[in-house]
C-alpha cells in the first residue's frame, strides 16, 4: 500500500510517495477549502483518525480539535483560506481531544504552496511532548500568559472568525505607565511582581473565553470575540480588574494604566488593528 492515500490522481500520488517516504513528520495536502487531498501515516497517527477519515472529513463521535487553550479550533477552511490569502506560513499549537479527554499535542505548520498549477496548502504535524506553547517560547517566561507572537496568531484566527460568521472581535490595550520609574524605586523584583500581579488580575478577572497576553515590557492585551456593540465594556473591565490597589512591600499602590481598544468586523488585516490600538494608546 502507498505511504501516501490520496483523494486526487494517481500521479500526485506517486510524487508525494517520493518525497515523504520515511519521514518522521505528518503531511497533509488540502485545498483551498480545507478539504484534504494527500496524508501520510503520520498524519494519520497523530490526528488519531484513520486515514480515510482524514480524506473523507469524517470525525468520529467526540473527535475535537483544540487550541491549547482548550477553544475550538477554526475549521480547515478558515486556516487554508488564511494562510492563502496572506501568502506566509502560520504555525498553531493544537490539542486533539476525544470525549473532553486530550489525547495528543501536536505543532501545526501550514505553508501555501503551488502543486500542478493550483493554489494548495501544505500542513506539516509535530508531536509535542512537554507543554506545547512552551515548547516554541510562545509563553511570556515572567507571567506565563501568551506572548506577542501567540497573540498575532490569536487575533489574526479571532478576525477570520469575525470574517466568516458576522461576528466582531475587539482588540485591548494596557499600559502599565511608568514602569521604568517603579522599577527604579522598588527594585526589578517589584517590578515583576507588579506585572506578574497585573497578568494574574486579568487572567482570573476576564472571560475564559478572551486571549489575555503580554504584548510588551509594560503592555497587555486582551482579544475578545462578541456578536454586536463594542469593546468599550470589555476595556473597562480589564482596567477595573488591573486597576485595583497592591501591596508592594509596606506600601499600597495602585497600578497607572492607560487602555485603549479597537472592534473590527474582521476586514482589517491585524497590522491595522494592531496600529489603531497603539495610536489610541498614545492620545
Amino acid at each position: 500500500m502507498s505511504v501516501v492515500e490520496v483523494a486526487a490522481s494517481a500521479q500526485l500520488a506517486s510524487v508525494w510517495d517520493d518525497y515523504i517516504s520515511g519521514l518522521n513528520v505528518g503531511v497533509l495536502l488540502t485545498d483551498e477549502r480545507g478539504q484534504v487531498l494527500a496524508t501520510n501515516d503520520v498524519a494519520a497517527e497523530l490526528m488519531q483518525l484513520a486515514k480515510s477519515d482524514l480524506l473523507t472529513g469524517v470525525r468520529p463521535a467526540g473527535w475535537r480539535l483544540r487550541d491549547d487553550t482548550g477553544a475550538a479550533m477554526p475549521d480547515w477552511a478558515e486556516l487554508a483560506g488564511q494562510v492563502l490569502r496572506a501568502g506566509s506560513p502560520l504555525s498553531i499549537p493544537m490539542v486533539i481531544a476525544r470525549s473532553g479527554q486530550p489525547l495528543s499535542r501536536i505543532w501545526a505548520d501550514y505553508h501555501a504552496v503551488q502543486v500542478q498549477g493550483r493554489r494548495r496548502v501544505l500542513i506539516l504535524l509535530q508531536p509535542v511532548h512537554t507543554d506545547v506553547p512552551h515548547s516554541r517560547g510562545l509563553l511570556d517566561p515572567l507571567t506565563g500568559l501568551p506572548g506577542r507572537v501567540l497573540l498575532l496568531d490569536r487575533l489574526e484566527q479571532s478576525l477570520v472568525r469575525a470574517r466568516s460568521r458576522g461576528t466582531l472581535s475587539t482588540l485591548v490595550l494596557i499600559d502599565v505607565q511608568q514602569l521604568a520609574a517603579f522599577n527604579a524605586e522598588h527594585g526589578f523584583d517589584r517590578g515583576d511582581d507588579l506585572l506578574t500581579t497585573l497578568a494574574d488580575r486579568l487572567r482570573e478577572g476576564l472571560s475564559d473565553e478572551h486571549t489575555v497576553a503580554r504584548y510588551g515590557g509594560d503592555e497587555f492585551a486582551v482579544v475578545a470575540e462578541h456578536p454586536s456593540g463594542t469593546g468599550e465594556t470589555i476595556a473597562e473591565q480589564a482596567r477595573e480588574v488591573a486597576g485595583w490597589p497592591l501591596r508592594i512591600g509596606r506600601k499600597q499602590v495602585r497600578p497607572g494604566l492607560r487602555v485603549s481598544w479597537v472592534t473590527t468586523d474582521g476586514q482589517a488585516p491585524v497590522h491595522s488593528v494592531l496600529a489603531r490600538a497603539e495610536q489610541q494608546l498614545q492620545h
